[in-house]
């Protein structure tokens, strides 16, 4: 049995670790946040009520709330100023909603106090775009038909830059979650049981990027393997 590019390959195993962890994740995320959707909160504040309450409890005047069409694409674009808020959060009262919507307005305040970590996150994503989409294929390329090293290595560099992205992510949310549960609990949005709960919702949430982070250094590590072998030869 040949063991190259083209036969059995042991690192493809890493690759299928990355994909189940991040299936895993995904699958908990959503019923997590199935499970909370159908609480109700005391409060009986939508999402979109609790976003308005924190801009405006922390004098934010230049950020708007709005309504995106879409299952947990709640997000909050600091280049237009604007919460983005799903439809499952918008307009629902439940533990879960307020608990997301409040997380979207953590990097709202993430980005009023110049959070050092966003910052990074921020400057990576025009050059860690390109590395996710394009450097694993100048990689793959560059082993498969044999050419120059040095393009390879340019192709893991640019991959790397997308990896970094990917664990700057991390402590940026946890720290949006951090804020979002201080301040449901400050302004009485939530009681200490709900906010257990959305808690819970928020946990969830961010297992997905800490499993996203995890397939990412996977990948890389499986790219660097790979050019170790063929240099090897």
């Amino acid at each position: 049995m040949r063991y190259g590019y083209y036969g059995y390959d042991w690192t493809y195993f890493l690759v299928l670790a990355g994909a189940l962890l991040s299936m895993l994740a995904s699958s908990h995320v959503t019923s997590t946040y199935k499970r909370y959707v159908k609480i109700r909160t005391a409060a009986n504040m939508t999402g979109a009520q609790v976003a308005e309450l924190i801009l405006r409890n922390n004098g934010v005047t230049d950020v708007q709330v709005r309504h995106v069409q879409g299952q947990l694409t709640d997000h909050y674009d600091p280049a237009s100023r604007v919460v983005n808020l799903s439809d499952a959060v918008y307009g629902s009262t439940s533990v879960a909603a307020v608990g997301v919507a409040a997380h979207e307005c953590g990097h709202v305040m993430q980005h009023q106090t110049g959070y050092t970590p966003l910052k990074i996150r921020t400057s990576l994503v025009p050059i860690a775009n390109i590395g996710s989409n394009v450097g694993i294929w100048i990689v793959m390329l560059g082993l498969i038909l044999g050419l120059s090293g040095t393009l390879v290595n340019i192709g893991i560099l640019l991959f790397s830059f997308g990896v970094l992205f990917q664990i700057v992510t991390l402590p940026v949310e946890f720290d949006a979650s951090r804020r979002a549960l201080a301040m449901l609990e400050s302004y009485g949005v939530l009681g200490t049981q709900e906010v257990g709960q959305s808690r819970e919702v928020l946990k969830a949430a961010a297992l997905t990027y800490v499993a996203s982070a995890a397939a990412s250094v996977l990948s890389l590590l499986r790219l660097i393997m790979l050019t170790g072998r063929r240099r090897n030869r």
